[in-house]
This record gives C-alpha cells, sequence and structure tokens, in this order.
C-alpha cells in the first residue's frame, strides 16, 4: 500500500504523527512517498531511523524533493499552504506507482489503511480518484455559498485525504473548459491553474474541484467517516458514518491540533504523538485517550466520545 503527503516548513513533526498512525494501525506492509523541502529531508531520515525495528519493518519511506513538471515552480510554491500543489503532481513523478493514497500532513488513521484501500476495488471502470464531500450541509457548505468557479457536485469535495489510481489518471484524456477536445492530467494542469487563478480560494484543491466538475465520472465519492474534520461536529454532529461506524481518519485541518479550539482533536493528536512504540495500546493510547476526553465534554465536537473511539476500539480488539 502506497502513502503519499508533502511537507514543508514546521510540518515535520505533525508528518511524523500522521505516519505513526499508519504504522500502529496498519495490518499490512507500507510504501512511504514523502515528499519535503530539502531542509527537511534529514530529519525526516534521522526521525523513522529512530523508530523501533518491529515498526520499521512494517514499511519503507522514500523522500522526493519539491519539484513542479509543468509552469512556473514559485506559483505552484505559493498557491494557498507552501508546497500543497505538489499533490497534483504525483502522476507524473511516481510513475512506477500504480494506485496509492495520499493525505495531508494533518491526518490520523484510527484504523487500518487496509480498510481505505480496499475501496480501490470498488471503483467502476471510470472512476480513477475518490475524495469525501466538503460538507454534509449545502446551506452551510463553503462552496455552495461562497465559490467562484466550478465545483463537483452539491458541496465540492475535499482532497485532504485522496485515494488515486495513477494508472488511470495517467492514460485519461480529461474533458475540460479550456479546449473541445480531451487533455491528458499534465497538459491541463498549468492551463486550469492560469484561466481559475483569480477565483480560487484553497489552491489545489480548487482546481481538483474543476477537473471532476467537467469530468463527474471519474470520482469515487465515500463517506465522511473517512475524512472527518472539525465541521463534522463544531456546529452539530452532521457525519451520519461516523455517527453509525465511527471515525476511520481524523483530519485536524484549521490548526487544531495546535490550539485549543477543539481539544477533541487535539487529545487524539497528542496521545498518538506520545504513545511509547512497544507499551500496550489499551494501557497507553485508549485509556489516556478517555480521561483526556472527559476535559472535552464542554465542547460540541466532546459530547458525542465515542464517534472518535469506535474504530480505535474494534482495531485494538
Amino acid at each position: 500500500m502506497h502513502l503519499a503527503v508533502v511537507a514543508c516548513g514546521d510540518r515535520l513533526e505533525e508528518t511524523l504523527i500522521m505516519l505513526k498512525s499508519a504504522v500502529l494501525f496498519s495490518n499490512s506492509r507500507l510504501c512511504f512517498h514523502i515528499f519535503a523541502e530539502d531542509s527537511l529531508k534529514p530529519e525526516f531520515e534521522k526521525k523513522l531511523k529512530e523508530w523501533p525495528s518491529s515498526y520499521t519493518k512494517k514499511f519503507e519511506s522514500n523522500i522526493y524533493p519539491i519539484t513542479f513538471s509543468v509552469g512556473n515552480a514559485q506559483e505552484w510554491k505559493k498557491l494557498f499552504k507552501p508546497c500543497a500543489a505538489q499533490r497534483l503532481f504525483l502522476p507524473v513523478i511516481l510513475k512506477d506507482v500504480d494506485s496509492l493514497l495520499y493525505v495531508d500532513t494533518d491526518v490520523l488513521f484510527l484504523r487500518p489503511i487496509d480498510d481505505i484501500w480496499h475501496l480501490l476495488r470498488e471503483f467502476n471502470s471510470t472512476q480513477l480518484a475518490a475524495m469525501a464531500p466538503e460538507h454534509e450541509i449545502p446551506k452551510i457548505g463553503w462552496y455552495s455559498r461562497f465559490a467562484r468557479h466550478p465545483y463537483y457536485g452539491t458541496t465540492g469535495v475535499n482532497s485532504g485525504v485522496m485515494l488515486m489510481n495513477l494508472t488511470r489518471i495517467r492514460s485519461t484524456q480529461f474533458k475540460n473548459s479550456l479546449i473541445p477536445g480531451g487533455l491528458t492530467w499534465e497538459e491541463m494542469l498549468y492551463p486550469l491553474y492560469q484561466k481559475y487563478k483569480n477565483y480560487i480560494t484553497w489552491g489545489d484543491q480548487d482546481l481538483l474541484n474543476i477537473i471532476f466538475y467537467f469530468n463527474p465520472e471519474c470520482l469515487y465519492v465515500f463517506p465522511c467517516q473517512w475524512n472527518y474534520r472539525p465541521d463534522h461536529c463544531m456546529y452539530g454532529s452532521n457525519c451520519r458514518g461516523a455517527e453509525d461506524e465511527g471515525v476511520s481518519i481524523l483530519h485536524g485541518n484549521r490548526g487544531v491540533y495546535h490550539d485549543d479550539k477543539q481539544p477533541t482533536f487535539k487529545a487524539l493528536y497528542e496521545v498518538i504523538r506520545d504513545f511509547p512504540f512497544e507499551d500496550n495500546l489499551f494501557q497507553s493510547l485508549y485509556y489516556p485517550l478517555q480521561s483526556k476526553f472527559l476535559d472535552t465534554v464542554h465542547t460540541l465536537c466532546g459530547r458525542i466520545p465515542q464517534v472518535f473511539l469506535k474504530q480505535i476500539e474494534k482495531t485494538m480488539k
């Protein structure tokens, strides 16, 4: 199973905690593709080598420099968060990889990656990527209220967790708003950015929404528990899948791991960060989490602790 992430600036620790959660909860061997600024490469190598051998044998890692194959590298770097646009180029750079799961640095796995990886088998013959909706409720969704560009479906999609069949992406001609015929993924990226750059707010995620607006048959939409964000509970619980099954992948966007606005998200991040690798999961991860959650009951997200604990419990059992 291939897992890709892009890390720049101060995202070293966050990325390592994400990778740690992936290794803790996965059943099969993993291959990490880490795209990082040159200054972070030695840090990643050093920290990953410090993990105990019982864990390092569960994965291999490749670290790549930040590169953009088409257009102006400085422009791509400045698009939304530093280097985030790198994910648009994964099909072009990882030519020998058939499929991968891309995640943002602020993601935590609460169940085996194997389970989301199996969704690749559910793609029909035209689907080549999978994402979750940006919002469950159109009237409070960002795209449905503010977007000035085309976007997928009624609420748009969030690209923080994205399953990609790279082989299909590389071989598809995509419909677009640039020319009457189709364009390959690589041919389309820069002209699309040039056309819409004054209208996009969320950078590369907006470009992905534009691509799948014109090619809706190419996208598989998975439910919100696979990309669970503060928006799913901070105004009241609105992710039905998480209520039923528990959160599968937690996405702490809005910087919630590092401030006190959403203590439930921060608690999960800190417990996984502080978990000593060789310890017992129940003793050193599950119990500390339960006690930290007691301090978050004054928040809307903290009122539904079972949503955050259900999958962890199942995986540990």
